[in-house]
């Protein structure tokens, strides 16, 4: 058993959901999708892809067709990881951006936020057929039926996906295929009209009769590319041809008897397993959960790894540091002395030792437990809508750096710097090594962030997912500012403040606190006790099971 205070400390209108096979999202309809499956008797890795499917409907504004998609799977044995994250047009490279867009005072190429030069080729289609390939007992066609269904006949605009549209129309509405596909009336959709979106049911059809290689070669490909010709953009059918996903060995960084798994770098995974070591050598649990000194530590550990995860994290072929060097127990305990206990500092990168978003999670009774999360990157992606298909293309080119000089430039065929990262937790137990998480916290720079004051929460102060789900949180800004939310405890923020930590009450958690789904394994010798799943109450999500 878990030992978990089943108490939840934090206002939610939310209660974790015990059931022996449940599907975690970020909106009901994608996890009755997931159950669909179950009851039709497939397994996990069947729930999370119809999930996923039906997400890229029902909440357009954080995922889509376009997009990319990383996963941990443990089948019952082993832990496996997908890295389904697009690369670089082949045409790209650090001269190409300086004519395109110019420079700026130091000679730094710029690069857009929006529009063909953001980018990369789509890898989320790509990675569900890994994943159905290597684990999925369903036909593939199957798994896409309730996300047909809903395209199709439509589904009525929950109040944070409703909110989230609205706020992408001003700046997206001139972009081509956007306003076609996301403003049939001419504006975004309101809290519970009806929305059909009739081209992207067609696209689904399409990957169910012809399967999802479809999407690389064939018809949609040549659509792609002819869209991306027509704008001017880089992305051929030769880029799309040659993209396939990568199967990739998880890392991982024990935190008290569990050990914490993320995909490797190019994602930030590798962020909250930093932190967490950082923070666990420098005592965080000694004070009570909710105290100035235990966030202050995570606070401060969390600024430690973004220093060097922005130097060093970029596709694995040109990192000049190894997962490895950054993650050694010594290197993490030389970094927690930087930690003045006392006051807020601003990191330096180390030196390591030689040597937009949904995520969602579904387990079965089988002991089969899916982490997966996929993304367009900045809400609705680069803005750019592949027309009568509902392909909306992400802007994760924005991910690359111009600088000559980092492991993270930009160049053709490359993997950019990543933000979505699923994570899951493991123990050691009784000679073998058992399942006891999947989970994930959606929201760019406040993934890792996540993971870490969610993890130190549950396996560090023993809260339930739920609580921890629920509980306040801050958010570490890439210049060492600090979001926090509203709801956290004045006296708290107060004293943050007097510590030196500048701070700014966030009253937006939907938006910038991330949202998380939790599925915990209640006991790994009675398969029958089954799970505890929580959904964050920051999105319009649901933890359902049966």
């Amino acid at each position: 058993m878990s030992g978990f205070n089943w108490h939840n400390p934090y206002p939610s209108t939310r209660i974790p959901v015990f059931a022996r096979n449940v599907v975690s999202t970020s909106h009901p309809l994608a996890a009755q999708a997931g159950l669909r499956m179950l009851w039709k008797g497939g397994n996990a890795v069947d729930a999370a892809l119809a999930a996923a499917a039906a997400i890229t409907v029902v909440e357009p504004v954080s995922c889509g067709l376009g997009g990319d998609a990383f996963a941990l799977v443990w089948d019952g044995e082993r832990l496996s990881g997908l890295n389904a994250s697009g690369v670089a047009p082949a045409a790209w490279n650090v001269d190409y951006f300086r004519k395109r867009h110019g420079e700026d005072a130091r000679g730094i190429a710029n690069k857009p936020t929006r529009g063909w030069d953001t980018v990369t080729v789509p890898g989320v289609i790509a990675g569900w057929e890994a994943l159905h390939a290597k684990f999925g007992s369903l036909p593939f066609a199957d798994l896409l039926e309730p996300a047909i269904e809903i395209a199709e006949r439509g589904y009525s605009v929950p109040p944070i996906v409703a909110h989230k549209w609205a706020a992408a129309v001003p700046e997206l509405q001139g972009l081509p295929g956007f306003a076609d596909t996301f403003m049939p009336r001419g504006r975004a959709p309101l809290v519970g009209e009806r929305v059909c979106l009739p081209g992207h049911a067609q696209t689904l059809r399409t990957l169910a009769k012809d399967g999802a290689r479809a999407f690389y070669e064939g018809a949609l490909a040549e659509r792609i590319a002819a869209f991306a010709r027509e704008g001017g953009g880089a992305l051929t059918e030769a880029d799309l041809r040659a993209y396939r996903p990568e199967w990739v060995e998880p890392i991982g960084k024990r935190f008290g008897r569990h050990t914490i798994h993320e995909i490797p770098p190019n994602g930030q995974g590798i962020a909250a397993l930093i932190a967490l070591g950082i923070a666990e050598h420098a005592g965080v649990t000694e004070w009570p959960v909710d105290s100035v000194d235990s966030q202050h530590l995570q606070i401060e550990a969390m600024k430690l790894a973004f220093a060097d995860v922005y130097r060093y994290v970029a596709d694995p072929r040109a990192m000049d540091v190894t997962p490895e060097q950054m993650l050694d127990d010594a290197y993490l305990a030389e970094r927690a002395k930087l930690i003045d206990r006392a006051r807020a500092t601003h990191f330096a990168a180390g030196r390591p030792r030689s040597g937009g978003t949904i995520y969602l999670s579904a387990a079965d009774e089988r002991g089969m437990m899916v982490s997966f999360i996929q993304s367009n990157y900045m809400g609705f992606g680069s803005g750019l809508v592949v027309p009568g298909t509902g392909i909306a293309l992400q802007n994760r080119g924005h991910g690359f750096s111009m600088d000559p000089a980092s492991p993270n430039v930009v160049a053709g065929g490359k993997r950019p710097f990543h933000t979505i990262i699923p994570a899951f937790v493991t123990e050691e137990a009784n000679g073998r090594t058992e399942a006891v998480m999947s989970f994930g916290v959606m929201g760019g720079d406040m993934q890792p962030q996540g993971h870490l004051q969610t993890i130190v929460r549950m396996l560090g102060y023993g809260q339930q997912p739920q609580a921890a789900c629920c509980a306040p949180r801050w958010k570490v800004n890439r210049d060492f500012t600090l979001d926090v939310e509203a709801t956290m405890n004045r006296a708290t923020v107060d004293a943050l403040a007097a510590r030196g930590h500048t701070i700014q009450s966030i009253d937006d958690p939907y938006m910038d606190f991330g949202s998380g789904q939790f599925v915990w394994r209640l006991d790994p010798d009675d398969p029958e006790r089954g799970y505890v799943a929580a959904s964050d109450s920051r999105r319009d999500g649901l933890a359902a099971g049966f």
